[in-house]
């Protein structure tokens, strides 16, 4: 087969999932307990008793951050409340083990499973990697395992590698609702009772099937999700190799004297923060206490019939709601219910049931929409391990374009069908929802957090009454348990540069909420599997400035104490201490913007 960059990676193997641990999950719960009595104590005296009266031009926006912020971060608390893994099942050996009683065929047979291999763009050679690991898959019992290459570039090429490959090659005539509208199509022309679904890059491992189709046999359970695992991550260099590069030996020496004592520093490990283990491993893991863990597309397995299910269900509420606006403005009985006749028989004609929405979230929306049925009470599973790997971003420009996807589909979610008001779901699973989209709101409190240390450089002015002891009692006590709390919480995963992206991405997260505040289409943007070398600072242009801007402050403050001016020592020293971590997380991306795979070597 052709050979790829990922090629000299084909020996890495995942990560285990953090095994569960019945004392940290207390010591977790006790401590996020107190986090949340401990932040109410805060803001009652951070809004009655610490404003800068003389400021509350500057001091209300700051607290009203830091509320928003600490609304988030209850969010957060919430979701990480408790582990609900649901034991793994042995594999169903026939289709009646994964029916209820009353569905299952007079005439018992194999289960039947499509793999859709979804692609567009991407490289024929690479998809035939996919293509080979999906025929490796095995199962302890007959099962007839159907591949299939959906195909929405209609290339010949892609077509012949199907051939050459002996699986099924599905294309169409439009490329209407983007991924979603691939697999509905796909759909329409398979009959597995499970359906995978894979990206062009994602490549199972042997034992996909046999890990996962044991939890089916719950009938009420619609979808598995599996892990995503980038196994090309860089990394990165030793930082004695790092500043051999930059200082020659001299370099080395410093870099060997400090790895020997904080330990190994590995200099563009992971550059643009893709490792999706918190994500995975904390955050969808543990939304499994509310029923909540939703679809997140690659390495999923699908009920047939729930989609199905699910699909009709919206499509006659989407008839019933279209008939409602149709006849509201005539009181005439026999006139209403003749435009209501013609209203959904135009409808009927124009629209298509669509089993996965036409989105481009499609995967959290269609999750959303089967926790929703109110006729059926869907499981969702999401299981830990990690039985696939798949190719993250390779440079900058993709890393946002696929971030960019991610973070104005879900916001989409509130102006589409907003989970708060959604009927069917339940509380856990309309907070679970809301907090994904919430989460994307912080682009507007971290503006502040980032601008409020130029704002004190540049006029003299804090926003809070004072540098007192009870300020230092508050914010430090505060400030302790929640970094414990977290700590706990995400015990095992580093979080580190989840944290400094989720600070430099609010340039993004603007655009992704005007955006969708403007009613634009979402275009669905293919993920490009090979990267660019060349520097893209023009996309950091926001964060290379709000670092210009903190660097002048302090500068032009060092100036005003060095002539004489008045000045706040402490609030000086608090603020550049603010300025030093801020930066470190604008760094990270400006980093990513000017790396090259040749960085590493």
């Amino acid at each position: 087969m052709k050979e790829f960059y990922f090629s000299k990676f084909e020996h890495r193997t995942p990560y285990k999932p953090v095994p569960f641990s019945g004392g940290r999950q207390f010591l977790y719960q006790y401590l996020a307990t107190i986090n949340i009595a401990m932040g109410v104590w805060y803001f009652h005296w951070r809004w009655f008793y610490s404003l800068n009266t003389e400021a509350l031009w500057f001091s209300i926006p700051l607290a009203l951050a830091e509320t928003l912020a600490f609304l988030s971060t209850f969010l957060f608390i919430i979701n990480l409340w408790a582990y609900r893994d649901e034991t793994p099942k042995t594999p169903p050996k026939t289709v009646s083990d994964i029916l209820a009683e009353k569905d299952r065929p007079p005439v018992d047979r194999p289960i039947t499973v499509d793999v859709f291999l979804p692609t567009y763009t991407e490289d024929p050679e690479l998809v035939r990697y996919s293509i080979h690991d999906s025929k490796a898959v095995t199962y302890p019992y007959p099962a007839d395992i159907r591949i299939h290459i959906l195909d929405d570039g209609k290339r010949e090429e892609m077509r012949n590698v199907a051939e050459e490959e002996q699986v099924g090659y599905i294309t169409r005539d439009d490329n209407r609702g983007f991924k979603a509208g691939n697999l509905r199509n796909a759909m329409e022309q398979t009959s597995g009772d499970i359906i995978v679904i894979l990206d062009a890059d994602t490549r199972p491992f042997p034992k996909f099937l046999e890990r996962t189709l044991g939890y089916f046999k719950d009938p009420d359970v619609a979808w598995v999700q599996t892990p995503q695992w980038f196994y090309d991550l860089p990394e990165g260099i030793t930082l004695e190799k790092w500043l051999g590069k930059k200082l020659g030996r001299t370099g080395s020496f410093i870099g060997r004297m400090i790895e020997n004592i904080i330990g190994t520093v590995n200099i563009g490990r992971d550059i643009f923060g893709s490792d999706p283990r918190m994500f995975y491993d904390c955050i969808l893991r543990k939304r499994m206490n509310f029923n909540a863990s939703f679809c997140c597309g690659a390495g999923s397995l699908h009920r047939r019939e729930a989609v199905q299910r699910a699909a009709l269900i919206r499509y006659a509420e989407e008839i019933e709601r279209h008939a409602d606006h149709a006849s509201k403005d005539t009181d005439d009985p026999e006139l209403a219910e003749a435009m209501r006749f013609g209203a959904i028989r135009g409808f009927m004609t124009e629209t298509e049931v669509t089993p996965y929405k036409y989105h481009v979230s499609e995967d959290i929306y269609t999750s959303m929409l089967l926790h929703a049925d109110r006729s059926r009470r869907w499981k969702s599973i999401h299981h830990p391990e990690i039985l696939s790997k798949m190719l993250s971003p390779q440079d900058l420009g993709s890393y946002l374009t696929q971030n960019f996807k991610y973070s104005s589909g879900t916001l989409d979610l509130l102006r589409r069908d907003n989970p708060v008001s959604l009927p069917g779901l339940s509380s856990g699973q309309r907070l679970m929802y809301f907090a994904s989209t919430f989460s994307y709101f912080a682009a507007f409190w971290m503006i502040i957090f980032l601008i409020t240390p130029p704002i004190f450089y540049f006029t003299n002015i804090v926003p809070v009454k004072g540098f007192d002891l009870d300020f230092f009692i508050h914010i430090l006590s505060f400030q302790i348990i929640c970094q414990l709390t977290f700590m706990f919480g995400t015990w095992g995963v580093n979080t580190l540069r989840n944290v400094q992206y989720y600070v430099a991405f609010f340039p993004l997260n603007i655009r992704a909420i005007w955006t969708v505040l403007k009613g634009s289409t979402i275009k669905f943007n293919v993920t490009p599997k090979t990267g660019e070398s060349k520097v893209r600072l023009d996309l950091v242009r926001p964060q290379i400035f709000v670092i210009a801007l903190n660097l002048a402050g302090i500068f032009w403050y060092l100036g005003r104490i060095f002539l004489g001016y008045e000045y706040d020592l402490l609030g000086f020293i608090i603020a550049t201490f603010w300025s030093l971590l801020n930066m470190s997380s604008l760094l990270v991306i400006i980093r990513a913007a000017a790396w090259s795979p040749d960085s590493n070597k």
